[in-house]
């Protein structure tokens, strides 16, 4: 296992984001091959962005999913993004500065560059989704010097994503992603309003009961890819508070309900729709 803390570029900060000097940076769980059986071994990557409403950045959206990855053969990395009082898109400029440091070590970390998978929870599933609608436009290479296939996400997995705006927004995430005094608006991160046909094939899951992110973001964003033709799989289960996570003991904190074992299955239904890629 290569397991170490890589730290991330922040030269957009010379070009007007405010990021609060925080330092974004990596962990990687990278599966090392083995000459007896997986020498020549690439495998796909999941690149893990954790929620937390882009106010704090949940422990439990981190490594014990990027174990439970490494488990079904992913490599797994976690994205320790920039967070309030940042302001758009410094959180977005995070992950593009992942995705390309990721595919410019694939080689040396054995890692299929044409399946780099950038999984998302809550306000993580948020960062994700806006990587999917934005690689391809203008505004990343405004602050990055990377080309757009340089930065795609070969696909999505966003678990109950903050997607929308209005009225059944998650309105704490989309105030502390904008920030104060913002040169943009809700409209630059509604992500439902912003699909369009190069957006990577999305795996989407969410909970019926959820009550903080209602599942509507979910299925407005389901609808919308649907429309553009980009290949969607969503799984709605029936129980489950919001932030879920594995949803078993191992990601277990102190809220009663975070144990649903109905919704314990999702990421062997993502390991499938991500065979099929």
């Amino acid at each position: 296992m290569i397991h170490k803390r890589v730290s991330l570029p922040v030269n957009y900060r010379n070009k007007g984001v405010k990021n609060n000097d925080f330092s974004p940076y990596l962990t990687t769980y990278i599966i090392e091959n083995q000459d007896e059986f997986s020498k020549n071994r690439k495998r796909p990557l999941v690149l893990i962005c954790p929620g937390g409403g882009y106010k704090m950045l949940s422990q439990r959206e981190a490594e014990s999913v990027a174990i439970r990855m490494n488990s079904l053969g992913f490599h797994a990395c976690v994205l320790w993004y920039s967070v309030a009082p940042m302001t758009f898109p410094a959180a977005l400029l995070d992950l593009a500065e992942a995705v390309n440091y990721l595919r410019t070590k694939a080689s040396e970390l054995n890692i299929d560059q044409n399946k780099i998978l950038v999984c998302g929870f809550s306000a993580g599933g948020h960062l994700a989704a806006s990587l999917g609608v934005y690689w391809d436009k203008s505004l990343i290479q405004k602050y990055l010097p990377y080309s757009a296939e340089q930065i795609k996400p070969n696909g999505l997995v966003l678990c109950y994503p903050v997607i929308t705006t209005g009225n059944f927004a998650h309105q704490g995430s989309i105030d502390n992603v904008l920030g104060e005094n913002s040169n943009f608006t809700e409209k630059d991160v509604c992500i439902d309003k912003l699909v369009t046909k190069n957006v990577p094939p999305v795996f989407l899951w969410h909970t019926y009961e959820d009550t903080t992110v209602p599942v509507e973001n979910s299925l407005f964003m389901a609808i919308a890819l649907r429309k553009a033709s980009v290949p969607v799989e969503l799984h709605l289960f029936r129980r489950g508070i919001h932030g879920l996570s594995l949803a078993s003991y191992e990601t277990y904190g102190s809220q009663e309900g975070q144990i649903q074992s109905e919704c314990q299955i999702w990421p062997d239904l993502f390991a499938n729709w991500a065979a099929s890629l």
